[in-house]
């Protein structure tokens, strides 16, 4: 079998993996060597390059997301597969079970239910995106702005609240950030979403619909030209900019 074939029939490497830092602390005679360890979840990805993600002081994935080469990892990071079993794994079968948990609440109206899962979750992740979604909503489902608006300020900070992976979770966000009047939460939030997704034709029409509300209609038909000129078949987009237009033909 050729080095190719093999390399095909390989599984790809996934798992916790650790890798250690050594750092020189003191100077001359009373210099002193201390190693220091952390640990990564990594997931091989398709051209062979590796996804690590650090593990917080919880034990489960948390924070941004580094690309490095296969020689880089291999020369670095050493597989900790048993760690993974007795600690990593335990930790985020809880969290994942909070999350789920809240969600359930928050759809059937318990909010405080939900609220007291979503911040079990945070608990163990406080970078968590589907928790911090999650309470987010619930406060506003609730009418406590003031909370939801802490919650906003965190998700506007968090990268990974914008991944493609979390795509209905930060529309329906940004929706009711309009929806229960925080207008210009709904803007900061949709222009961050739109600095990783430029070309989001549905980001942009939910930006002209918080500009609408505003009153700030040129910048609602911007909004609405951009939207169009990413998908021209865009129902709600042309009838939403048919309408303006028509408003301000009549004003």
């Amino acid at each position: 079998m050729g080095a190719a074939e093999e390399n095909k029939d390989r599984k790809k490497i996934q798992g916790v993996f650790s890798s250690q830092n050594v750092q020189k602390i003191g100077t001359g005679t009373t210099v002193r060597r201390t190693i220091s360890k952390m640990y990564w979840m990594a997931e091989e990805k398709d051209d062979g390059s590796l996804e690590v993600q650090a593990l917080s002081t919880n034990y489960v994935p948390s924070g941004p997301k580094t690309t490095v080469t296969m020689e880089e990892f291999l020369s670095k990071y050493s597989p900790e597969p048993e760690f993974y079993v007795s600690t990593v794994y335990p930790k985020m079968q809880e969290l994942s079970g909070a999350v789920q948990r809240g969600e359930k609440a928050r759809q059937a109206g318990a909010t405080y239910s939900a609220e007291f899962e979503f911040q079990n979750a945070l608990g163990v992740d406080e970078d968590n995106v589907r928790a911090n979604f999650g309470l987010g909503l619930t406060y506003m489902e609730r009418g406590e702005s003031s909370k939801a608006n802490d919650i906003f300020e965190r998700l506007v900070g968090l990268d990974a609240a914008f991944e493609a992976e979390h795509k209905h979770l930060f529309n329906e966000f940004g929706i009711n950030l309009r929806k229960t009047g925080m207008q210009d939460q709904a803007i900061d939030y949709y222009n961050r979403a739109l600095e990783m997704s430029p070309n989001d034709e549905n980001l942009h029409y939910n930006m002209a619909r918080a500009y609408f509300e505003k009153g700030l209609f040129d910048k609602s038909v911007e909004h609405l030209e951009k939207a169009l000129s990413i998908n021209a078949d865009h129902p709600e987009a042309q009838k939403f900019l048919d309408y303006i237009r028509n408003m301000q033909s009549k004003a």
